[in-house]
This record gives C-alpha cells, sequence and structure tokens, in this order.
C-alpha cells in the first residue's frame, strides 16, 4: 500500500497486530474445544427437558413405511419439506424433538431474543407466502409463528412426529430403507432421509470443574426458565429483585439477555473471557409501502445482494446496508483511494487494505464502547481486540449500557482462560468466590464441534460403517451434501458447502439441491442414489486445495479463540471441513449447473 496512505492513518497496525497476538494467546487452551461439555448423561436435563411441551405427552410406537423421512423441524428442515412439497411428493414425515416447528427459534425464547441477520433476508419463503415481517430485524416471537405458518402453508403439521427424539439410523441393506429409532420405540423405514438438524440445536455448557455441585437454581438460555425469573420474551423479569444472577458467556444470546436481567436482577455478575463485537441494531419498523413495491425475485435478488457484499463483490447496490456489509464498504473506499494514488490491486495489496479497514471499523467499535460505558475499568474490559469476523459479530443498542448500572458487575476471567470453578453457593473467578443464586449458561450451541457431538444420534450405512468413523479425518462428501456408502442419505449442514452469515440462504439452496435429486431418482425409477468413491474424493481434495490457497487461510490461525476456528485450535480436518471457498453465490452457481446438465455426475443410480 501506498506509502503516503499508512502515514494518513490515525493509528500503528503494527502496534494493533502486536495486541490482538497478545489478547489471543492469553486465552487459547490446551483443551480448546473439550473445555466444553455435552449436554447429555448428568446434564441432560439442560438439553432433554421441554418447558414449552406436555410433560404427560403420549403416544403408541409408530410402524410407518415411507418415502422421506426429515430428521429436523427448525427451518432447514421446513425447507426441505417445502421443496419436496412443490415437487410433488406427500410420503414424507419430519420428525422432531419439541412440539412444534422452529428449531432453534423453538427453543430460543430467551428475553430480546433476535435475528442478527436483516429479516428480508433471513426469515424463509417471505416470497412464495407473501409475508411482511414487522421490523428490519424481527424479534424471537415474530419467527417462531413464522414456522408455524410455514408449516401450516406447506401443510406440514399432517407429517409431523412432534416430541421425538431419533437415536439410530440405520441402512437396511435387504430394504434399500433406512431404518429409524426412537426414543418412543417406533419403526419407521424411509427410502430416503434428509438429516436437518441444523448448527445451532445442541445446548453446550462450560466443563468448569465443580459445575455439578452447584446447589442453586440454574439453566441454560435455550431452556429460559420464565417460572424462576418471571416475564416473557419482552422483559420484566421481576422475580429476579431479589436475585444474585450470573451470567456465563458473552456471545450473540448475552448481548440480547444480559440487559433484560440487568434491568431487574438484584445483583448482575456477566463472567466474560472474550468481549464481544457489539455493534449498532438501528432497528426499524418495515415500510408497507416499501414492501408492495418489491418485484418478483426480490428475496433471492436481496440474499445474493448480501451474500456477494459480504464476499468483497463489487455491487452497484447494497440493497440491505446494515453493520453486515459496512465493512466492505470501508474496503471499497480504501481501493478507490489506492487507484487514485496510481497503486495496484494485486493479491497482496487486497489484504493489507482488508486488514486495514479492519482495523479502523474495529477501531470505531472500540470508541462506541468508551461512549456508551462510563466507568473507564468496564469499558477497557468490553473492547474487543481482535478482527471483526474472528467470532460472530453482534448488533445490539442496550447491552453496553447496562454496564452503567451499579449492580452490574463485568468479571473479566480472560487473564484465568475462564471461570476457575463452581461451588455449591457460586462461582469462583480470578480467586473470589462470589454467592450466586442463578447461574444462567450463555454458552451457546455445539455448531463446529464434532459431528457426534451436533447430531446426537448414530447414523450407520453400508456394512453398519459408523458416519462419524467415516469422517474421522475430516467430512467427506459431494457437494456438502451426501457421502459415500450412505446410500439415499442427504445432509443440511454448513461444511463443504457454500456458506454465508445468512444461514437460511444455505439452507434453501441445499433444500433445493436435494429436492431435485430425490425427484430425479423417482422419475428414474432409480431405487438408489449414492455418492460414488472417486467423486466424494474428488470433491474432498477439490476443497482442500481451494482452502489452502485461500488469501485468508490463515485468517482463523490468527484469531481470538472461538467456535470459528475450534477454540484456537485449527486442524487438518479443519482445513477439510471448510465451505466452498469460492462463497456461496459460487457455489450456488455450481449447483444450478450441475443440475441444468441433466447427468447426476457423481452420483451412482440404481
Amino acid at each position: 500500500m501506498a506509502t503516503d496512505f499508512k502515514e494518513s492513518l490515525d493509528f500503528d497496525p503494527d502496534e494493533l497486530r502486536k495486541r490482538y497476538r497478545h489478547e489471543r494467546d492469553k486465552r487459547i487452551r490446551q483443551d480448546g474445544e473439550n473445555q466444553y461439555v455435552e449436554a447429555g448423561g448428568k446434564f441432560a436435563s439442560y438439553s432433554e427437558d421441554d418447558p414449552y411441551a406436555d410433560p404427560d405427552f403420549t403416544r403408541d410406537p409408530l410402524n410407518l413405511e415411507i418415502d422421506v423421512a426429515i430428521i429436523g423441524g427448525g427451518f432447514s428442515g421446513m425447507m426441505a419439506a417445502a421443496r419436496m412439497r412443490e415437487r410433488g411428493f406427500d410420503n414424507l414425515k419430519i420428525i422432531e424433538t419439541g412440539s412444534d416447528f422452529g428449531g432453534t427459534w423453538y427453543w430460543n425464547r430467551y428475553p430480546g431474543a433476535q435475528c442478527d441477520i436483516e429479516s428480508y433476508c433471513y426469515l424463509p419463503l417471505l416470497e412464495e407466502m407473501g409475508y411482511m415481517p414487522k421490523d428490519k430485524y424481527s424479534f424471537a416471537p415474530e419467527i417462531f409463528a413464522h414456522s408455524q405458518a410455514v408449516g401450516k402453508y406447506y401443510d406440514l403439521y399432517k407429517d409431523a412426529i412432534f416430541q421425538t427424539r431419533v437415536k439410530a439410523l440405520r441402512w437396511d441393506e435387504d430394504l434399500k430403507r433406512w431404518r429409524i429409532e426412537t426414543n418412543r420405540d417406533d419403526d419407521i423405514r424411509a427410502r430416503f432421509v434428509v438429516t436437518a438438524v441444523g448448527p445451532a440445536s445442541r445446548p453446550k455448557l462450560p466443563g468448569i470443574p465443580g459445575i455439578e455441585d452447584y446447589e442453586g437454581h440454574s439453566f441454560h438460555t435455550s431452556r429460559w426458565d420464565y417460572d424462576y425469573t418471571g416475564g416473557d420474551h419482552s422483559g420484566g423479569l421481576t422475580k429476579l429483585a431479589d436475585k444474585r444472577v450470573g451470567v456465563i458467556g458473552t456471545g450473540a444470546t448475552a448481548i440480547q439477555c444480559v440487559p433484560h436481567v440487568a434491568e431487574h436482577a438484584k445483583e448482575l455478575y456477566v463472567f466474560q473471557r472474550t468481549p464481544s463485537v457489539v455493534d449498532l441494531r438501528r432497528n426499524s419498523e418495515t415500510d408497507p409501502d416499501w414492501y408492495d413495491s418489491l418485484e418478483p425475485g426480490w428475496q433471492r435478488k436481496r440474499r445474493e445482494n448480501f451474500a456477494a457484499i459480504i464476499f468483497g463483490e463489487p455491487q452497484q447496490e447494497d440493497l440491505v446496508n446494515d453493520g453486515w456489509t459496512d465493512l466492505a464498504h470501508r474496503i471499497g473506499f480504501i481501493a478507490q483511494q489506492r487507484i487514485a494514488e496510481g497503486g495496484k490491486l494485486d493479491p497482496e495489496t487486497v489484504r493489507e487494505m482488508t486488514e486495514i479497514a479492519d482495523f479502523q471499523k474495529m477501531n470505531d467499535i472500540r470508541a462506541r464502547v468508551d461512549e456508551e460505558v462510563g466507568d473507564p475499568e468496564k469499558a477497557e474490559g468490553l473492547k474487543p481486540w481482535y478482527r471483526l469476523f474472528c467470532k460472530r459479530p453482534t448488533f445490539n443498542d442496550q447491552y453496553l449500557a447496562a454496564f452503567n448500572k451499579d449492580s452490574v458487575h463485568l468479571v473479566d476471567v480472560s487473564d484465568a482462560k475462564g471461570v476457575e470453578r463452581i461451588t455449591k453457593t457460586g462461582v469462583v473467578a480470578n480467586g473470589e468466590e462470589i454467592e450466586l443464586d442463578c447461574i444462567i449458561y450463555a454458552t451457546g450451541f455445539e455448531i463446529t464441534t464434532a459431528a457426534t457431538r451436533r447430531m446426537d444420534f448414530e447414523i450407520e450405512g453400508r456394512g453398519g460403517v459408523s458416519l462419524f468413523d467415516h469422517w474421522g479425518g475430516g467430512i467427506r462428501t459431494l457437494h456438502g451434501v451426501a457421502s459415500h456408502g450412505f446410500p439415499n442419505w442427504f445432509n443440511i449442514g454448513v461444511n463443504q458447502n457454500g456458506f454465508s452469515p445468512n444461514m437460511t440462504n444455505m439452507f434453501d439452496d441445499l433444500a433445493i439441491h436435494i429436492g431435485y435429486i430425490i425427484d430425479e431418482a423417482q422419475k428414474r425409477q432409480a431405487h438408489i442414489v449414492e455418492v460414488s468413491k472417486e467423486a466424494e474424493t474428488a470433491w474432498v481434495d477439490m476443497i482442500r486445495e481451494m482452502a489452502a490457497a485461500a488469501p485468508n487461510r490463515d485468517f482463523l490461525a490468527e484469531c481470538t479463540p472461538g467456535y470459528y476456528n475450534h477454540e484456537g485450535q485449527p486442524d487438518d480436518a479443519a482445513l477439510q471441513n471448510t465451505p466452498y471457498p469460492g462463497g456461496i453465490n459460487a457455489f450456488n452457481k455450481l449447483l444450478a449447473e450441475w443440475r441444468k446438465a441433466g447427468d447426476m455426475e457423481g452420483l451412482e443410480l440404481r
């Protein structure tokens, strides 16, 4: 980059790099992702208890033979079912642990819960259903209601099997079907299976010594206990007025619920290892006239525009224009400045421009902390020292101001790499025990951990081979949706396919792709559809080669620990598990061209 540009900066990039490395290094733990424990076994109540379901619900075991079984009733499963419905499939079932559709938005009913991607991009099937979201960023009750509306619109309720947990999927070579075992002793035999459990379906807990010894009240944010706190999604947690509450975790969930807890709790202690990026939300009500002016195809156009800008692809207009796309505009401004100076935009210069724009954005984020938080010590502790997308950025207009209350305490545990232990009566942090009436675990989900932790059920393909053994050295698929040795099985996930922060965009296009494959199998009278070994190997090799050659391949390795980089310990398998490096728009174009060719390349139909 030109020398005169560097001289115009009001900060020293080398000093920021040094500070970022220091902050990263002091947070790295040897146990990596194993610092979290699964919400199963003795901790099963944190994930298996359902406060929204009928506790007395019972039914007789089912004995069914069906065409398609979809595992999961969240947005990914619902879109798979909706796209199958559009192709005329009626003999299908959706198996869901909860008592209704919604997935993440069935479980996440904590106070303040809200989507952080613009509703017009995030809420699926808006154009098909003619629905106008109330706000630019919808709140959880509306998102849950939209899930229910999708279920009604596509007549999915008649095919839903709720309050049922899948225990195993096993391929039966004689029947040429998948046998589905459940916790209700069902015998369901499906020709095709689509696993759509979603990346945010299984809560995880911190593996803090003594966590099982605590005798006070505790719950995970995905199972919010309003009987204990009082109130509802909009707040009013008046039962906390005489309670000393601790919140462990400061990711997207805590950013939204902490202001409500802070408003009512007698004392609130927020235990923080790494502060989140907290940008302005700037929510607004939807303009009906604007909505009425939208032309057919508007939602796909908007999603693709958002994805293109996020991945640095030039666009004439930013249709979303929010905190997610702001960094891209900053990079564009620097690029224009560089060109005006007569400079070149070679790959190394682009990397440097991106880093400078990132530094500037994060300086603004840290400056906002100083503006919002009056206590200098608290403000310093709330400043994030890492690149913007090292962790998923958050957006909230009340979180930082909550720390201006004398009753709200920030407990910085970064030097100790986390909370030291939990006792019968509270939490030990930085050598001091803090007595608490309630601990709220805002520690997120099993998003990027091993597939065995995320899926919570066994999948056995041909010859009894476990999918998790097949994926032992890294995920192996074609297009991220199917694997060799697992006939008639498809998966909607986040690995080896087109990634976007707007996950419903990913889910929908994968659902369209899977629907096409199953429909073509029916039309071609094929009983078996399976990825060839050669096609799987070629796709895995391509993913690894593209990921290794990507200009930002070292980005996550240099980041502060988080679920994006396997808690600071990316390994060889992580390279293989990456999304399609070309971005979601390029990936979806590749799939569309594959379908247009019509030869089902890489699949064996028998």
